[in-house]
C-alpha cells in the first residue's frame, strides 16, 4: 500500500469512526540500525548538557562508537535473517526499504562512520594541534575567571565534543536516504544528513575565516540544490499522485493508472515527469558531487576540518549513490532511454573535468576533492550499466572508495608545520625522507585512487567498466580508462615528490599518530590491499545485494 493511500484510508476511517482509527504499523526491528544511531545522538546531546567538561571527551567516544558499532551488528543481524535476499521488504508503512542494497550501503556508512570517529577523536577538529600540543588559548583568556580550567580543557582536547552527536545525527540521515521508499522521506533524510555537516563545516578554529566560508557555500548551494529536488519531488506527485515509489513507477510504465480526483488535470502529463526527474537528477548529482554540480566539493573539501572532510568525501557519497541508484532503477526505469543520454554526458564530464583540473591544483585537500569528482564519474558509469552487475559494481565501488579516502585525509592531518596542516604540495617535498612509513601509507592511498593493480581502486574501476562494457557502453569505458591514465599522472606526482625531491630545511613535522589514528589509517590501508589482492567473497556479496525491493 502507498504512503499516499495509507494517509487516505487512515482519514477515511477517522471520519467514518472515530473511535477505531487504525495504529500505524511500524517495524521497529527492521528499522533498528537508524534507531539505535538516532538513540546515541540524542545521548550525545545530553552529555553534552550535563555531564562535566572533563568527563565529555572519553564518555562521547564511547558512545559514538558503541553506538555505530551495536547498528552494524544489527545490519548483521537483519542480513543473516535474510533481509538482504529473501525476506527483503518494504518497512515503516512504504517509506523505507530493507533489502540487499540498503543493507550494504547501510553497513558500509556505519563502518565508514566509526573510522571517522576515530579520526575526529585524534585532532577533536582543532588544526592548531602540534602533536599532544594545544595552543588555542592565549595567556590572557587563561587569566580570566575560570580561564584557567578552558585552557587544561583545552589541552586535553575538550572543547569541541559536539562534534560527535553532530556526526552520529548526520550518519543517521545517511542510513536513511539510500533506503529511502518515498520521495518525503528521501528529503527528510536528505536535510537530516546535510545539517549537521554544514555545522561540521565551520568547526575548524585555526583558520576560521575559511572554514566558515566553506560551511556558507556548502549551506547556499545545498540549499539551492535542496530547493530543485523538493520542486522534482511536487511535479512527480502531480504527475503520479503518490509519493512512493512503487507507485510512480507503476504510473511511469503504464501498468496501473489509479486517478486521483483531485489530481485529474496533471496525472499523466508527460511534461511533469520529465522535468520533476530532471530536478530530482539535479539535487542527487549535486549530493555525489558530479559536474557541472560539483562547485562546492573544492572549496568545502579545503576549508572545511579535514576529519569532517573524510567524512564527507566517504560517507556522503556512498548515501548519495545509493538513493540515486534506487531512484534511477525503482522509480524511473521506464524513463530509461530518456534519463541515459543525460547520465552519459555527465559520467563523461565528471571524469575528464576532475581529472583534467586535478592537475592544475596545489593544494593537496583540493587535488583530493577533484580526485573525488573523477570517481564520482567512474562511479557513474556503473549506474549507466542499468543491470544488476552495474549495481553490486558501484556497491563494491562506494566500499573501496570509502576507506581509501578516510585513510588518506587521515594522513593528511599528520603532515603539519606552524601554520596547522600543510596542504600546499610544495611542504611535502622530501617527505618520504622525513617519515618514510608516513609517505609510504599515502603512497598506497594514491596507487589506489589511480586504480594500480592489486589495490582496491583497480578492482573497483574494473567492475564498473566490465559492467559498462557489457550493457553496451563501450564509448564510456574507454573514456573511463583515458581519465584514469589522466588521473594517474597527479598522483604519481606527488609521490615523486615525497620521494625523489629533497625535504625543505623548513619543511613540515609528522605529528606522533594517536592509537586511534594509527587505527583509521591501518584500517583503510587494510580494506585497500584485501579489496586488491582477494575481493571475489566481497564482489560475491556486493553481487548478492543488488537486488532492489519493489
Amino acid at each position: 500500500m502507498s504512503t499516499t493511500q495509507s494517509l487516505h484510508s487512515l482519514w477515511t476511517s477517522a471520519a467514518a469512526e472515530p473511535d477505531k482509527i487504525p495504529s500505524p504499523h511500524i517495524e521497529y526491528a527492521q528499522l533498528s540500525p537508524t534507531l539505535i544511531v538516532l538513540g546515541a545522538a540524542l545521548v550525545g546531546i545530553l552529555i553534552e548538557a550535563f555531564v562535566p567538561r572533563r568527563a565529555r571527551y572519553n564518555a562521547q567516544v564511547v558512545l559514538a562508537i558503541a553506538g555505530l558499532a551495536s547498528a552494524f551488528a544489527a545490519v548483521i543481524a537483519l542480513a543473516l535473517d535474510g533481509y538482504g535476499t529473501t525476506k527483503a521488504k518494504i518497512a515503516a508503512m512504504g517509506a523505507i526499504a530493507v533489502d540487499g542494497p540498503a543493507l550494504f550501503l547501510q553497513g558500509t556508512i556505519l563502518l565508514v562512520g566509526v573510522v571517522a570517529v576515530f579520526t575526529f577523536a585524534e585532532r577533536r577538529l582543532d588544526p592548531k594541534k602540534h602533536g599532544n600540543h594545544v595552543d588555542s588559548f592565549t595567556p590572557q583568556a587563561a587569566a580570566t575567571p575560570g580561564g584557567e580550567a578552558e585552557r587544561e580543557a583545552a589541552r586535553a582536547g575538550f572543547t569541541t565534543t559536539e562534534v560527535f552527536p553532530l556526526a552520529l545525527f548526520a550518519i543517521a540521515g545517511m542510513l536513511i536516504f539510500p533506503a529511502a521508499n518515498d520521495l518525503l522521506t528521501l528529503f527528510i533524510a536528505l536535510e537530516v544528513f546535510s545539517l549537521p555537516l554544514y555545522i561540521l563545516c565551520a568547526l575548524a578554529r585555526r583558520n576560521r575565516l575559511m572554514s566558515q566560508e566553506a560551511a556558507v557555500k556548502y549551506f547556499l548551494l545545498g540549499a539551492f540544490s535542496s530547493a530543485f529536488l523538493l520542486f522534482g519531488i511536487a511535479l512527480l506527485y502531480g504527475y503520479a499522485g503518490a509519493v512512493d515509489y512503487s507507485s510512480i513507477a507503476r504510473v511511469v510504465s503504464n501498468s496501473e493508472a489509479n486517478v486521483d480526483p483531485a489530481l485529474a488535470g496533471t496525472m499523466g502529463n508527460d511534461a511533469l515527469l520529465l522535468i520533476g526527474g530532471a530536478m530530482i537528477l539535479v539535487g542527487m548529482l549535486f549530493k555525489v558531487g558530479a559536474v557541472p554540480f560539483h562547485m562546492w566539493t573544492p572549496d568545502v573539501y579545503q576549508g572545511a576540518p579535514t576529519p569532517v572532510t573524510g567524512l564527507m568525501a566517504s560517507a556522503t557519497k556512498v548515501a548519495g549513490f545509493g538513493a540515486l541508484l534506487r531512484l534511477l532503477y525503482v522509480v524511473l526505469p521506464g524513463l530509461r532511454w530518456d534519463w541515459e543520454p543525460v547520465m552519459w554526458g555527465a559520467a563523461i564530464i565528471t571524469m575528464l573535468g576532475g581529472a583534467i583540473v586535478a592537475i592544475t591544483q596545489t593544494d593537496i585537500k583540493r587535488m583530493l576533492a577533484y580526485s573525488s569528482i573523477a570517481h564520482a564519474g567512474f562511479m557513474l558509469a556503473g549506474v549507466i550499466a542499468t543491470s544488476e552487475d552495474g549495481v553490486s559494481s558501484v556497491l563494491f565501488y562506494l566500499a573501496a572508495y570509502s576507506f581509501v579516502t578516510l585513510g588518506a585525509f587521515a594522513v593528511v592531518t599528520l603532515v603539519r608545520d606552524a601554520g596547522g596542516e600543510a596542504t600546499h604540495l610544495s611542504k611535502w617535498a622530501g617527505l618520504g625522507r622525513r617519515s618514510p612509513l608516513v609517505a609510504a601509507v599515502f603512497a598506497v592511498f594514491l596507487l589506489a585512487f589511480a586504480g594500480i593493480p592489486l589495490t582496491s581502486g583497480f578492482t573497483g574501476k574494473f567492475a564498473v567498466f566490465k559492467a559498462a562494457a557489457e550493457s553496451g557502453a563501450g564509448a564510456l569505458v574507454v573514456i573511463g580508462v583515458i581519465s584514469s591514465a589522466i588521473a594517474a599522472f597527479f598522483y604519481i606526482r606527488v609521490i615523486v615528490l615525497m620521494f625523489f625531491q629533497e625535504p625543505k630545511v623548513d619543511g613540515p613535522s609528522v605529528a606522533v599518530p594517536s592509537p586511534m589514528t594509527i587505527t583509521a589509517i591501518t584500517v583503510g590501508v587494510a580494506v585497500t590491499v584485501v579489496l586488491g589482492v582477494a575481493p571475489q567473497y566481497f564482489l560475491d556479496l556486493a553481487g548478492q545485494a543488488g537486488v532492489f525491493v519493489r
